[in-house]
């Protein structure tokens, strides 16, 4: 063999070598991808997405802000009985302290989607905030005012400069006891509580009166409290559930997939609404007893068709107390939900 025929023989075994190893690894080592490099024929089975639509197999993510009450039960049952999944998204719930920070969350970009008094959806999208109504939560308002049982408030009349606690001054259910208390002569202050303070609040005696949703009417309700003015109250439009402008540009049809799951979630609660289940997701997200679970969920009924009567006169009354300048009507809701849930 002269010497050129051995470095040929040579060079060829360098390059079978080469290619036979994938590269210059050494032996038990893989190829790491630097930055900006691809990593190939690696695929997850499941994935997931903020906003966009999915593609097959990815969960498109969700979150939600929320302020803990039975009024948002559809939401914890979809979440626990895996109804979101089911409907390729991944929800992730945000407690929050109330309401306004809900939506304070959804404006800024931490929040897709939220659950509130439509008072103060009707309020944020007046003064031109890039939220719409997608749903309905409940179909008429469940809250009620409570008082002390020795309390001398009896009637109407019995309200002036009494303060009541509420959740926001501009909840549906404070406006309307607000507005029935002006017509019999009475002026009535509000104090911004939650359920769990306004309890405490009414039973040291540093407020006249609470309103109350559930579970919080009901706690009250076994504790002794008396529930007055039903009437005043009773066929409100209830809360709404909302999201972002931001979110229905980049993933309307996973929203509606979103309210198909609460859908779902709406047919099993008014199925049995003290089913053991039910009752025991309502209690691990409220914290609240089982016995007040079961006494307020029978009142409960649940829907995601939108109360557009309803919702143009509360625009109506806040635009009568001058809490807006005009009643946005239609311009509340979500024009990729219509023919859906209005």
């Amino acid at each position: 063999m002269n010497k050129r025929t051995f470095y040929v023989l040579g060079i060829l075994v360098i390059l079978l070598t080469l290619s036979a190893g994938g590269g210059y690894a050494h032996h038990g080592e893989s190829h790491k991808p630097g930055h900006g490099e691809e990593t190939r024929h690696e695929e997850k089975p499941q994935g997931e997405k903020r906003h966009g639509e999915a593609h097959q197999g990815e969960l498109t993510k969700i979150i939600v802000a929320d302020t803990k009450t039975t009024h948002h039960l559809n939401l914890y049952v979809a979440k626990e009985l895996g109804l979101f999944e089911k409907h390729h998204l991944d929800v992730a719930i945000k407690d929050v302290a109330d309401d306004e920070v809900a939506q304070d969350l959804v404006l800024s970009g931490g929040a897709d989607v939220f659950w509130s008094n439509p008072a103060l959806t009707i309020t944020a999208v007046a003064a031109g905030q890039p939220i719409k109504s997608i749903a309905q939560s409940k179909n008429t308002c469940t809250s009620m005012l409570v008082v002390k049982k020795g309390s001398p408030v009896k009637t109407l009349a019995d309200l002036n400069h009494k303060v009541i606690a509420a959740t926001s001054p501009t909840c549906e259910t404070f406006l309307a006891l607000s507005a029935s208390a002006r017509e019999n002569g009475s002026l009535i202050h509000a104090q911004k509580l939650d359920g769990t303070n306004a309890l405490k609040a009414l039973e040291a005696g540093e407020v006249d009166g609470a309103i109350l949703e559930e579970p919080y009417l009901s706690i009250a309700e076994l504790q002794g409290y008396r529930p007055l003015f039903h009437s005043v109250t009773a066929g409100l439009s209830c809360c709404t559930i909302n999201a972002s402008e931001r979110t229905l540009a980049s993933s309307a049809g996973a929203l509606k997939h979103f309210i198909m799951a609460i859908d779902e979630a709406n047919a099993l609660i008014d199925s049995n609404p003290i089913a053991d289940d039910i009752v025991g997701i309502a209690a691990h997200y409220t914290n609240a007893p089982k016995e007040a679970i079961v006494h307020g969920n029978r009142r409960l009924s649940f829907a995601s068709a939108i109360d557009k009567k309803g919702l143009n006169l509360l625009g109506d009354n806040l635009l009568k107390a001058g809490v807006i300048k005009k009643n946005p009507g239609d311009n509340l809701f979500a024009e990729a939900f219509k023919g859906i849930t209005w």
